[in-house]
């Protein structure tokens, strides 16, 4: 297990060095580039929609759903070209495809949690946002977040290597997540009928935990933690599976 502790790590400092480099902002522009998405629309919604949407500030609910539509965005882009970027690092017989992997979409996790934390920092100085109601919470949704980011990530890799029409397909199915994430409405908002239906889906689950914790009981919040957490885990599990022998698939061509 610390073998693979190490290999992680290793490939971890490898990634930043290639992406950010060793001079400039380095790895403040992982933290950076969610931050400035994140302000950029809280800026353009505070323009055109009223300061409050149902009872709600519009800061915390852009911060909680536009944070996690981005750590799912950002999970599933850096997935795709994994293996083809580091395809020199495939002639070494310690290093695996998950090793690679799991580096990437661990850096993806630690700056959008950085990014999350600033901006929440930030709109709690600005009196937009107050302490978190319930600490615990948030970091399992958020950690939910990434979960089941990962497992869909995985997927998403792993069917763009078999399938090079996929490649084109998943900007376009990323898109198709807004909608279904949850991310710009409270689940309240939506007809009991329609949001059994959304829940169905893995990433409101997780979003609507991130905005329990956030908010607390007196916002009402629909979730299925261990629904999430199952679903998560069979996401893993299959992209695991699609990516089983990617490694072949990759070196042929």
């Amino acid at each position: 297990m610390s073998r693979h502790f190490r290999i992680i790590g290793a490939l971890l400092m490898r990634e930043m060095t290639t992406r950010y480099g060793r001079e400039g902002l380095g790895f403040l522009w992982v933290v950076g580039e969610p931050l400035l998405f994140c302000f950029g629309v809280i800026i353009m919604w505070t323009l055109v929609k009223p300061a409050y949407e149902h009872g709600i500030r519009l800061g915390p609910l852009v911060m909680t759903g536009y944070m996690s539509l981005l750590m799912y965005r950002h999970m599933i882009s850096i997935s795709l070209g994994a293996i083809q970027g580091n395809i020199g690092l495939m002639h070494h017989r310690q290093i695996g495809i998950m090793h690679i992997f799991l580096a990437r979409n661990l850096m993806e996790f630690a700056g959008g949690t950085a990014a999350f934390a600033v901006v929440y920092v930030v709109l709690f100085a600005m009196g937009q946002v107050d302490l978190p109601a319930n600490w615990l919470l948030l970091y399992a949704g958020w950690i939910m977040v990434g979960f089941t980011g990962l497992g869909v990530a995985l997927i998403f890799a792993g069917l763009a290597i078999r399938f090079e029409l996929m490649e084109r397909l998943v900007p376009v199915l990323t898109y198709a997540m807004i909608p279904l994430s949850g991310a710009f409405f409270m689940l309240a908002w939506i007809p009991q009928q329609y949001r059994d239906l959304l829940l169905l889906v893995p990433f409101p689950n997780a979003i609507e935990m991130v905005r329990d914790g956030v908010f607390g009981e007196f916002v009402p919040t629909y979730y299925h933690a261990d629904y999430a957490l199952l679903s998560g885990a069979v996401m893993l599990f299959a992209g695991m599976i699609l990516l089983s022998g990617a490694k072949n698939r990759v070196a042929i061509e």
